[in-house]
């Protein structure tokens, strides 16, 4: 028996990449899903930057629906599934087979920003397509009316790869409007800045592709340009997960692309490094299983893992 499989049993990985891409992918819906089945793992979360992965969730869950795996979905408002529109989170949030099935968050874009967008090195005319936050004022009404439909239906705000200082504000705002689940992706952003939204009431979420060797090559996320990310290195991550704590913070593997293990095994690798930095079993089920559970409505196993 591998190390750490036993991390996995109950476990929630909200952040895999499994749908289809202009990158090649490691793994395909389906095989993801199985795998985490038997694994033990509780649930699967869908990402796609090109499309509202739900209705692939809802098929996978009718497909595999003798694996006791859930398998949920939702829409990254990247250009290519929609962008910033209502038409598109209200379609989100319906779609599927029946009345469970639907979106499970709404993501704020994760290369169409103006953060990520200047990390790039992008030109102008694609930093004209990208999201900001502004400092000050009012939030266009278009992203108002979106918070207020995630409010509304009670699912994950992700805020994307918005920088530390837009995803504060951001937080403060949703909260305000009524947004009772909210994740952000943190690995880049200062100690302040994670002690600020895990304050506000957001969770922080820490995932396995900023520390892996996936950041040294150039990958092509969103169109054929190809850029790396900087890498987070353990010391840092462990810092920041303390600075949000066990209780404010997910773990996820984002993995799927092909040049990093399959998700199941990258999950298990980076529960096992998180592990060895002295977080203790409990904090561990925290940050993989209960808190994640929690925030996408996982419903509760049909059957013992054990």
């Amino acid at each position: 028996m591998r190390p750490g499989l036993d991390l996995l049993v109950d476990s929630v990985d909200c952040h895999v990449h499994a749908c289809p891409h202009i990158n090649a992918r490691s793994i395909d819906v389906l095989q993801a899903a199985r795998a985490a089945a038997a694994a033990g793992m509780r649930s699967i979360g869908l990402m796609d930057n090109f499309s509202n992965s739900s209705g692939l969730a809802a098929l996978a869950r009718r497909e595999l629906a003798d694996l006791d795996i859930d398998i949920f979905g939702g829409l990254i408002m990247e250009p290519p599934a929609g962008g910033l529109s209502v038409d598109a989170v209200k379609i989100a949030l319906a779609y599927g087979y029946d009345v469970t099935d639907g979106a499970r968050f709404i993501s704020l874009p994760t290369h169409h920003t103006r953060n990520i967008a200047r990390q790039e090195g992008r030109d102008e005319s694609y930093m004209e397509t990208c999201l900001e936050i502004p400092e000050k004022g009012d939030l266009p009404d278009l992203l108002l009316e979106i918070l207020d439909l995630i409010a509304a239906h009670d699912v994950v705000l992700n805020t994307g790869h918005i920088s530390g200082t837009e995803a504060c504000r951001l937080t403060e705002i949703a909260v305000q409007r009524g947004v009772g689940k909210i994740l952000v992706p943190a690995s880049h952003y200062e100690p302040d800045e994670v002690r600020h939204i895990t304050d506000a009431g957001a969770y922080a979420e820490f995932s396995f592709f900023f520390m892996s060797h996936a950041t040294q090559l150039g990958l092509t996320h969103v169109d054929a340009e190809k850029h790396t990310v900087t890498a987070v290195n353990l010391a840092r991550m462990a810092q920041l997960i303390n600075t949000a704590t066990p209780a404010r913070t997910v773990l996820s593997g984002d993995c799927g692309v092909y040049v990093l293990p399959p998700p199941v095994e990258g999950f298990r690798e980076f529960l096992l490094m998180i592990e060895s930095t002295g977080f203790d079993r409990d904090a561990m089920r925290q940050m993989s299983a209960v808190n994640p559970a929690a925030l996408f409505k996982v419903p509760a196993r049909q059957t013992s893992a054990n």
